[in-house]
């Protein structure tokens, strides 16, 4: 006859058993098989554990077990409980503005004996290296590339000709009439229209300078002087497919790209025109014709931080995001920002994408001021040049990021653990590893889109 001690047991036992057979479930769910069959050989082991305590039936055994099975309950607990010994922490300010005509987007349009590419090479010769060395390469979506695929690179070329039908739409003609607003209001509206629309997350700022590229960099634009023309900013956040992301550097990813700028695409002009109907001035800004750099614009709204691999950090999708943003001169309430510094400091100690980075392009090392910010900046030529060898834009980085799970239960408890405690992401990010692996290999392309 089971007593007190044995029943208490049992029960504590078996709910920890569901607990890493539930984790196994959502693993397979995600296609994570590595991780579930982990999840499921621990949920054995306490099983098979749990049962022998119970068919030796020693008191003290089971007593001694269950206080075990308690502490360690508890110790876990007690990880989730805010702890931290984080510096106070301020999104940092750069002292100057981004040219982008040293992106390598912009720099990927010169043509050699052009006037642009001379007038370029001459104001930055120690570019003309590295740019030599990707000009021999296949090419983004190109047929020669080592991921082509005709299907893929044709719809990844579709979603970025059907961006460019936008670009005499990023600034429309504002009704003559205005119509009085109250600034707490729109914002509302705004956020929860375009999550609507199809956002996964809108933050509203003040537009600053370091906003603001100094000079276009883009195809007709090139070379314009950008000036501020408005005074605030509303960035949201577009989701790309985990399925997709996870296939990454293959062709599959490109297209997911494409088509994700599409719709980020598509939700600014919505509401930079919904703006411009109300009677004020708004601006679009869509892949390829920015004149804002995106991330800071992001991060300054509230949506995240800028990590590792410099792209924009998102609470509950990591960096597997795409930004859309609209400047205006509507009245709006600007979000009131506490910068986390649990982002920065589990990318301070993870290094996962530096490890599996295939071109070596994402630093190991701590943070260095650049600019004046204390950030990290990735060789973007190094990013470039492996792009133009594989023919898609990558992606690996963000497919291997803890943060890039999925949004569901399991993850989100994980995540709130790694924001609050700082014990915890040290123990959560050495979890990663051995459920997911230290460097994650690159899935196979959905079943459904293979050819």
């Amino acid at each position: 006859m089971y007593g007190i001690i044995e029943i208490s047991f049992f029960v504590i036992a078996f709910l920890v058993f569901l607990f890493f057979v539930w984790a196994a479930m959502v693993s397979k769910r995600e296609n994570e098989i590595r991780a579930a069959l982990r999840f499921y050989a621990i949920s054995i082991v306490i099983l098979t554990m749990s049962a022998l305590v119970l068919v030796i039936d020693s008191q003290s055994l089971t007593f001694y077990s269950l206080g075990l099975v308690l502490i360690l309950l508890l110790l876990g607990i007690s990880l989730l409980i805010p702890f931290t010994k984080d510096r106070s922490y301020v999104f940092a300010t750069p002292k100057g503005r981004i040219d982008e005509r040293d992106t390598m987007f912009s720099r990927h349009e010169l043509n050699e004996g052009s006037s642009e590419f001379d007038d370029y090479y001459k104001r930055k010769p120690e570019n003309k290296l590295h740019d030599d060395n990707f000009r021999k390469l296949p090419g983004l979506l190109s047929k020669n590339s080592k991921e082509f695929n005709p299907f893929h690179f044709a719809s990844s070329n579709a979603s970025f000709d059907a961006v460019k039908t936008f670009y005499n739409e990023v600034e429309g003609n504002k009704n003559p009439e205005t119509v009085p607003v109250n600034p707490e209001e729109i914002s509302r509206y705004l956020k929860v229209w375009s999550k609507k629309l199809g956002a996964l997350d809108c933050g509203i700022t003040i537009l600053h300078d370091y906003h603001i590229y100094s000079h276009a960099g883009r195809k007709e634009r090139r070379g314009q002087v950008l000036n501020k023309r408005h005074k605030f900013a509303i960035a949201f956040t577009v989701e790309m497919d985990k399925k997709m992301v996870d296939a990454a550097p293959k062709s599959v990813v490109v297209m997911e790209s494409g088509q994700q700028y599409l719709e980020a695409g598509r939700v600014a002009i919505q509401i930079s025109k919904f703006i411009n109907k109300l009677g004020y001035d708004a601006r679009a800004h869509i892949d390829a014709n920015y004149e804002v750099v995106c991330p800071l614009v992001a991060r300054d709204a509230g949506l995240g931080e800028i990590g590792r691999m410099g792209v924009l950090m998102t609470p509950k999708h990591g960096p597997r995001v795409r930004i859309g943003v609209v400047t205006t001169n509507i009245p709006l309430l600007p979000d009131v920002v506490n910068p986390n510094y649990s982002v920065i400091d589990f990318c301070t100690i993870c290094k996962k994408c530096a490890h599996s980075c295939p071109s070596q392009a994402i630093s190991f090392n701590d943070r260095e001021e650049i600019n004046g910010v204390l950030r990290w900046q990735i060789n973007q030529e190094k990013c470039f040049t492996i792009w133009c060898k594989l023919g898609t834009d990558c992606s690996h980085c963000l497919s291997v990021c803890p943060y890039s799970h999925e949004d569901n239960a399991l993850h989100n408890l994980v995540r709130f653990g790694i924001k609050n405690n700082y014990v915890f992401r040290r123990l959560a990010l050495k979890m990663d590893d051995v459920f997911y692996g230290k460097k994650p290999k690159s899935k196979d392309i959905p079943k459904a889109l293979k050819i």
